[in-house]
């Protein structure tokens, strides 16, 4: 009996230090967040929408469920989104999944903490509302304990990729993914050999340009896609961002994102 009534209490403190814990953690969040709330860190291409063209882009996507758009940014907002990401490094986490993925990726939290301009792009009005025009619905960032909300995914060494998948959608509105290149080249100055690709039919797969400054805007839940190897020598950074009609989440979704970004953040993903 004792033995039960020690678990019991040993289980309780538990409980309670992970709701603690968990709280902490949602505060440091939120804080990092509210930085990013208006428009503090606000980039240069707030002045360079053109929501003509994400008009004409919105009857194509509702059709392909994907959209490409070359020379995105102007120079100088993109070369100041490069540098952030190329100084982000040595925070960058790798994974690997046998026969799934391997690569490195820059979460959500150590963009908030250190590259305001990566961060401010994400939230930007300008950007938000490009995408709603184009995916006809108006979108927001997903929570920002969601650590795939924004990240910088990078493919340096040779062999690095992600296989087959999904996007798949924990939130209770549709959400998309908007992939940018930051960084797309090779040993000897051309593209990379890692290439996006989506899955059309059992026999078609299709090749999708993401020369630098690309950006490619899909319903990642509706477009099966991957990121081919990678050669010796190339070098291949997306920012990756996730936009969402409806962001609240039940409990159980909650655990199944929770372990899915295990694969891209370790075991700490479930309880971060």
């Amino acid at each position: 009996m004792a033995f039960w009534v020690a678990a019991a209490g040993f289980l309780a403190v538990l409980a309670a230090a992970v709701v603690l814990y968990r709280r902490g953690r949602d505060r440091i969040y939120a804080e990092l967040a509210a930085g990013f709330s208006g428009s503090a860190h606000s980039t240069p291409f707030e002045a360079h929408v053109n929501h003509a063209d994400a008009r004409s882009l919105a009857t194509i996507f509702l059709s392909e469920r994907l959209v490409r758009v070359p020379e995105f940014l102007d120079p100088a907002t993109l070369a100041r989104l490069r540098d952030e990401a190329l100084s982000g490094f040595a925070r960058m986490e790798s994974s690997f999944i046998p026969l799934h993925k391997k690569g490195n990726t820059l979460s959500y939290e150590q963009i908030l903490r250190s590259a305001p301009h990566l961060g401010g792009f994400y939230h930007s009005r300008a950007m938000q509302g490009w995408v709603s025009i184009v995916t006809g619905m108006r979108v927001g960032p997903t929570p920002v304990r969601d650590q795939s909300s924004l990240s910088l995914l990078c493919y340096k060494d040779a062999g690095d990729h992600i296989g087959w998948h999904f996007d798949h959608n924990f939130y209770r509105g549709r959400h998309f993914t908007v992939l940018l290149a930051l960084v797309n080249r090779s040993a000897d100055a051309g593209p990379s050999s890692c290439r996006l690709e989506r899955q059309l039919d059992d026999e078609t797969v299709q090749q999708i340009d993401t020369s630098e400054n690309t950006l490619v805007l899909f319903e990642g839940s509706r477009v099966r896609h991957r990121a081919t190897p990678a050669a010796p020598g190339d070098l291949r950074i997306m920012l990756s961002m996730t936009y969402c009609e409806d962001p609240r989440i039940s409990p159980a979704n909650e655990l199944a994102r929770r372990l899915k970004d295990t694969a891209y953040y370790g075991i700490r993903a479930l309880w971060d």
